[in-house]
């Protein structure tokens, strides 16, 4: 083991564990205003990824309905950032009003509500694939414009690979968590969120909107899933309409892991989660994707209610 190996896998995992946590912010924010998990987010995060590669490059490939069609204008990557993620987050609004509001206005049980979301993200995932193919895309090389694939220092004589993709990951998902922190902390909207999410009824009789807090939640929660469905697309690729599912996943563990409601547990777990998987020995590699699940069940035997999760008291 040396420094420059160290400092290596300390970047990859940074940069990856800020995608993680914003991708598991999404669940968090709906989690803590409704007490069920959105499983629509991961077809938001793939539906993201999809809507800004089309918006930067500006075409798809040979399958799909959308086979060969041109969108008249491209948009420099920035821009199409911003606009797939807003896109996602006004999908994410559908998803509420598609899935959960009518079961809510009918008190139905948080179970049927979370099969309601599972259906809405099958449905997602289907047209994305009916409109887009199923092939694989990835971003073009000069997506980041003019700056060079990666910046390189030496750390104690050897080499330390910095790529710009993940500069772009670290930054965008600090910027991002800053922003939603301050929203939440700083802001009168954000108390009033956090007033939701403690006691609706409450937060109604002091004339808070709640429907209309909770729609913004999905807003809120579709914009995280797609922006960062796209710093994942630019990093790998689309590997096709169910490439979320797998990150969909990763994202729940991330949230178990860190406490189930807890916004600095999402962060801490993601961050865990991407630095365990940078670490693994490269004789390991292959079993990357099963880092996350271990680290949970450790952390589970431990603590059942996450590192930063707290217990809750149920009075009869």
């Amino acid at each position: 083991m040396t420094l420059a190996w160290f400092l290596q896998n300390l970047l990859n995992g940074l940069s990856m564990g800020s995608v993680y946590a914003i991708f598991a912010l999404g669940y968090t924010l709906v989690f803590s205003i409704l007490g069920i998990i959105n499983f629509a987010h991961g077809a938001v995060f793939t539906l993201g990824a999809y809507l800004t590669y089309l918006l930067s490059v500006g075409q798809f490939g040979i399958n799909g309905l959308l086979a060969g069609w041109q969108l008249p204008f491209t948009l420099p990557f920035p821009l199409a950032l911003l606009a797939g993620a807003g896109l996602s987050g006004l999908a994410g609004m559908a998803v509420e009003r598609l899935a959960f509001k009518p079961l809510r206005a009918r008190q139905a049980d948080a179970l049927l509500a979370l099969v309601s979301s599972l259906g809405v993200a099958l449905i997602l995932v289907n047209l994305i694939q009916y409109l887009f193919g199923a092939e694989i895309y990835s971003y073009p090389s000069d997506v980041l414009g003019s700056l060079p694939p990666a910046f390189i220092f030496k750390v104690g004589g050897k080499p330390v690979a910095v790529r710009t993709v993940q500069i772009v990951l670290f930054v965008v998902s600090l910027v991002m968590l800053a922003a939603l922190a301050w929203f939440i902390h700083g802001t009168k909207a954000g108390k009033a969120l956090r007033a939701t999410a403690e006691n609706q009824d409450t937060a109604s009789l002091l004339g808070i909107n709640v429907d209309a807090f909770i729609l913004g939640t999905f807003f809120v929660s579709g914009l995280l899933g797609g922006l960062s469905g796209t710093l994942i697309g630019v990093s790998f690729g689309l590997s096709g309409p169910y490439f979320g599912v797998a990150y969909g996943l990763k994202a729940l563990a991330v949230i178990v892991l860190g406490g189930l409601g807890s916004i600095p547990g999402a962060v801490l777990g993601g961050l865990v989660i991407g630095l365990g998987e940078a670490f693994l020995p490269p004789d390991l590699s292959s079993y990357k994707e099963a880092v996350a699940y271990a680290l949970l069940f450790v952390i589970l035997l431990v603590r059942p209610q996450g590192l930063l999760g707290g217990t809750t008291e149920q009075k009869v």
